[in-house]
């Protein structure tokens, strides 16, 4: 509550208190904050702890992965492609990047909404219904916009940067591991974090495990089971006589069935292009060195104008007329330009937000839909024209 910004509140209350009272207080950790509210309202205190050998549950497991700050998001998506997830609460510091990150997920295929004190009350449970109801597998919060949160699905917790109290990264982690379940919480540790992580080790009296990122290659295996796995689902329910009858078009016009199948796994496999494994530079011990692989480092920002042609190839950069002075986020971008052009939210690229204006990569493929719909985009009750950039 007192993150929230109740501090004024709870003073007033206390303050309109009789002199002569008994006053206790509860909570699971005591940072400054609370112990400074603690000795100007309580008198003379009597303190009692209760202790156990360790903060963090037996059924949650711990882990935590080196990396450069700036390659904080390609492992994310690594692991969120590698990892067994049916829920995932993934933690950052600010509320910028839950709408940065989330944006950058859903421009990726993956199905995230932020949580932040952005939100209005009504939006807020709106994204924590979705949540709930699995509409949504991954959700971007900062630690006060997850005060309140109960969820008993949550298979894994990610520190996209770990927090500066040891106990609060007691409480997110918390969030997994419930009702009988196990979870897994997951650091995305930069090297001046590194002590931080030590200090948490040692209050939480447990020993974080360091484990390596998923590489390029284990992600495209990872790949293609899946891939295997839903075709031999398909093939047990034996649902598919509409496209059993094109196939048998296609053989009488004297086409191999085994090229027609290579075919039909090349079309279904078009979607990974819009998830390309981006670099993760590799780390020896807590130095950094660079190791290139031969897919495209998207992920990071790019060094070149935010105005200038796309750094992906296939995309086209094109300008908005909004910006920030307009209240424009990332998530209204992929939002007005999904529904109007209607094309899918997940194949916008990268989003850069200036003071009056735009930048946002589209598809080649899907630009002629995007800029015939210029002038139709609204985005908080302002039309938004889009051009080349």
């Amino acid at each position: 509550m007192l993150s929230m910004g109740f501090i004024e509140d709870i003073e007033a209350i206390l303050e309109s208190t009789p002199a002569k009272r008994q006053t206790a207080l509860f909570s699971a950790t005591i940072p400054r904050a609370i112990r400074q509210l603690a000795s100007r309202y309580m008198h003379d205190p009597q303190e009692i702890i209760i202790e156990q050998e360790q903060l963090t549950v037996a059924a949650i497991e711990q882990r935590a992965i080196l990396v450069h700050q700036n390659d904080k998001l390609s492992a994310l998506t690594r692991l969120l492609e590698m990892e067994e997830i049916s829920q995932a609460l993934v933690f950052v510091r600010t509320r910028a990047q839950t709408g940065s990150i989330s944006n950058a997920l859903v421009s990726r295929g993956f199905q995230a909404e932020p949580l932040s004190g952005d939100l209005s009350q009504e939006t807020r449970e709106q994204v924590l219904n979705r949540f709930r109801q699995q509409q949504i597998q991954v959700l971007i919060a900062t630690d006060v916009a997850a005060r309140g949160l109960d969820i008993d699905d949550i298979s894994h917790v990610f520190n996209y940067d770990l927090p500066l109290d040891p106990e609060v990264y007691v409480h997110r982690i918390g969030r997994t591991g419930r009702a009988g379940k196990t979870g897994i919480a997951i650091t995305l540790l930069s090297p001046n974090e590194y002590s931080r992580l030590r200090k948490i080790e040692h209050i939480a009296g447990t020993k974080i495990a360091q484990v390596e990122i998923p590489t390029p290659d284990a992600i495209l295996q990872r790949r293609e089971e899946q891939l295997l796995e839903r075709m031999r689902v398909w093939l047990r329910r034996s649902r598919y006589q509409r496209e059993s009858e094109i196939i048998q078009t296609l053989v009488d016009e004297g086409h191999d069935p085994l090229d027609l199948a290579a075919a039909a796994l090349k079309m279904a496999r078009s979607e990974e292009k819009q998830r390309p494994i981006g670099n993760v530079r590799k780390m020896h011990g807590r130095k950094m060195s660079s190791t290139a692989t031969r897919h495209k480092p998207v992920a990071r920002e790019s060094r070149g104008r935010a105005d200038g042609p796309s750094h992906e190839t296939g995309m086209v950069r094109m300008r908005l007329n909004k910006g920030k002075n307009d209240g424009i986020r990332p998530n209204d971008v992929v939002g007005a330009i999904a529904s109007c052009a209607e094309i899918p939210g997940h194949s916008i690229g990268r989003i850069t937000i200036k003071e009056k204006q735009t930048f946002v990569d589209i598809p080649d493929v899907s630009a002629a839909k995007v800029l015939a719909k210029s002038g139709n985009y609204i985005i908080h009750r302002q039309r938004i024209n889009i051009v080349r950039s």
